[in-house]
């Protein structure tokens, strides 16, 4: 069985558990460890932390290995500084390149989005937000700009926790204004939104603690169907 399990979906399980913090900074990525975490073999493990190390999540430790990468204060904000570079580009392309598929899909997202943001509950939206921009980015039809945007994301949400806010349903209007502009193939209206969208949202970011415990190594077993999507 451990064999039919790909280095992808490992990949996956261990960068969501470094993004959730079950994997801290600093915490050693024993190939031994996270292989019976896991349920699977060495070599799958050994190719992931590799994906993971180019994406900036994994780090190298001269007589330690591999290890979760503590990025610093400042490393968290250039993030934010890029995120506000690229996702006004990204929707400006989505306006030039979405296709019917996409805009269906969004339409859905921000319908959806604005009925939580009456009724719903704070981890409802987050997740219907990641998928509005997600598919946003997907929709920009260039596979460079969305794996840029897409790991953005992650790090993002890695390194910062998002504060309640007054304003969630403000926030679906200003993706409903994107999608509109979107729609109509508006590139720089579409861009200029998304950077007003952007710049709003900067006050709901607070950066994490990032402590670094033992890594434990109870077996958590891979979700293929999750890191398959």
């Amino acid at each position: 069985m451990r064999g039919h399990i790909s280095a992808h979906a490992v990949c996956t399980a261990i960068r969501e558990d470094i993004v959730s913090g079950a994997l801290a900074p600093g915490s050693r990525l024993i190939e031994e460890i996270l292989a019976a975490r896991y349920g699977v073999s060495r070599v799958p493990v050994r190719e992931a932390l590799r994906t993971l190390q180019s994406e900036g999540f994994v780090t190298t430790r001269h007589h330690a290995g591999a290890c979760v990468a503590e990025p610093t204060e400042q490393e968290a904000a250039d993030l934010l500084d890029i995120r506000a570079l690229l996702e006004p580009l990204g929707a400006a392309r989505a306006a030039a390149r979405r296709t019917p598929a996409h805009l269906k899909v969004l339409r859905g997202l921000v319908r959806l989005g604005r009925e939580r943001a009456r009724h719903g509950s704070p981890a409802d939206l987050r997740q219907l937000d990641g998928w509005f921009h997600e598919t946003l980015a997907q929709a920009a039809g260039s596979p460079s700009l969305t794996a840029l945007l897409t790991q953005l994301r992650r790090k993002i949400e890695w390194m910062y926790a998002m504060e309640p806010t007054p304003r969630v349903g403000e926030a679906w209007d200003d993706h409903g204004a994107v999608l509109d502009a979107v729609a109509r193939g508006d590139a720089e209206r579409a861009r200029a939104l998304m950077a007003a969208h952007i710049e709003r949202s900067l006050p709901v970011y607070r950066l994490r603690r990032l402590a670094a415990p033992d890594v434990s190594d109870t077996k958590r077993p891979v979700n293929t169907a999750r890191a398959r999507s």
